[in-house]
Order: C-alpha cells, then structure tokens, then sequence
C-alpha cells in the first residue's frame, strides 16, 4: 500500500463512542486510539454535555490530550456516521435482527475491502455503545456490520477504552499488512455511504406502504429483515440507485391508479 493511502486510513478512521456514560472512558479512549495511530473520536449524546473537557478524562487521556481536545460531538449516530461508507458496530451479545456477526479480525478486513472499492472517499467507522447497556437495536441496524469480542464466557466484561483499544489493534494490523497498492474501483462499483444506504431504506419503506405491503400501525420486523437482507450483501452505490428506482416507481405507479 503506498504511504499516503495508508495515512489516511489512519486519520480518517472515526471511533464512535454513542452515549458515553464515564469521563474517563473517554479519555482512555483517546490514549487507545492515539497508541494505534488513530486520531478520529466522535461522541454521541454524551451523557455529561462537556466530557472531552472533564479533568478525568484529561487524565485518562494520558498523553493524547490532542486526539481528546478533537474530538467531535454530536448529537445522534446518524450525525457520526455522515459521510461514511462502512462502519461496524461492537457488540457483546447475539442480535436476532442487524447486519452479519464477525470476529473483529475479518470485521476489519471486510471493512478494508468495502471502503478501499470507494476509492478515496471510503469512510470507515467502528461504533462502540454505552459503558451498561451497549448499542441499541436501532443503533446497530444502522451500521453495515457486527464484530464480537471472543472473550471468556464466564467472564466476558470488557472495559469500553479496552474494546476500543481491541478493535484498534486489529484494524492498524490489518493497514500494516496491506503492503502492496491497491487499485481503485471505478465510480460503477463503489460501495454506497451511509446516507445514501439511509436513504434508500426510507425510500423503500414508503414504497412498501403504497403498496399494502407494510402497515406502518404494525411493522412487525418487515424493515429490520431488509436491512439484514441487504447488509449481508455489501450495497453498491449503483445498487441503491437501482432501489431508490424501483421505490420510484412503484409510487408513481400507485399514484397514478
């Protein structure tokens, strides 16, 4: 990999740590992501409104005041994920509903091979939830894949500034070992962001309700099968045009009936 593809997979990564509840996770945080080579930390909805500032999180940073002072707040995970195009969702427990479930080892891997087909504009960011009651269902469907820690059963507490720290490690492992350049995908095959991925279900959805086909006073599962449906597959950005087209349609459709 040439030098200046690596570097900016390392400063463009974003670690996103969603309602934080404990200061000094976040500043161990930072120390994680600043000893792996990473820079970008995003807080969601914090639960104390100032945490990059709070003493305890200064202290925690231990040396990666810088990484902590840039650090973004924002206010929903929606906001964090803006711009990306694959992102991974930690969690600690099975999901019946979401994105597919991967050791964090292949989680970056495939994160790598979906961001690097975007060319210079795949955006990776790895999700982390709150210190007691992690991700919620909402949150995870949110994201293009899961990555579970293989921990011990009998004991399978981690730490957040450790998860990070894990997830860290492999994915600056998996930047290492891509020493040779890798040629970009033309603009036919790139993955889809985010926003745009975001959108399309929208789209869907009321295409879906046009037809009957969802009854939006009780949606049952309907939209969350999808998104697993479709997560698994790894969205195109032409694939969701392709999508948005057929939702288009089918409103006009109905519409003119």
């Amino acid at each position: 990999m040439a030098p200046s593809q690596e570097n900016r997979a390392f400063a463009t990564t974003r670690f996103v740590l969603v309602e934080p509840s404990h200061p000094g996770n976040v500043g161990a945080a930072a120390r994680a992501l600043k000893t792996m080579g990473f820079s970008q930390l995003v807080v969601v909805a914090p639960k104390i409104a100032f945490v990059t500032r709070e003493p305890e999180a200064i202290a925690m940073a231990s040396g990666a005041d810088d990484v902590l002072a840039a650090a973004h707040v924002v206010e929903t995970l929606a906001d964090a994920l803006s711009g990306v195009h694959w992102s991974i969702a930690l969690t600690a427990r099975t999901r019946e509903y979401g994105p597919p479930q991967m050791p964090p080892r292949a989680a970056v891997a495939k994160a790598r091979e979906m961001t690097q087909s975007s060319g210079d504009s795949g955006t990776l960011a790895l999700v982390f939830g709150n210190e007691r009651v992690g991700l919620s269902n909402a949150d995870v469907e949110r994201c293009s894949a899961l990555a579970h820690i293989p921990a011990n059963p009998a004991y399978s507490s981690l730490n957040l500034a450790q998860a990070v720290q894990v997830l860290a490690y492999e994915l600056r492992l998996t930047l290492l070992a891509e020493t040779e350049p890798q040629a970009t995908s033309s603009s036919e095959h790139a993955s889809a962001s985010n926003d745009e991925i975001e959108g399309m279900y929208a789209h869907l959805e009321q295409a879906l309700v046009a037809l009957d086909f969802l009854d939006p006073a009780n949606p049952k599962k309907l939209m969350s099968r999808l998104r697993r449906l479709f997560s698994r597959s790894g969205l195109e950005h032409e694939e969701v045009n392709i999508l948005r087209g057929i939702a288009k349609h089918v409103l006009m459709r109905v519409k003119r009936n």
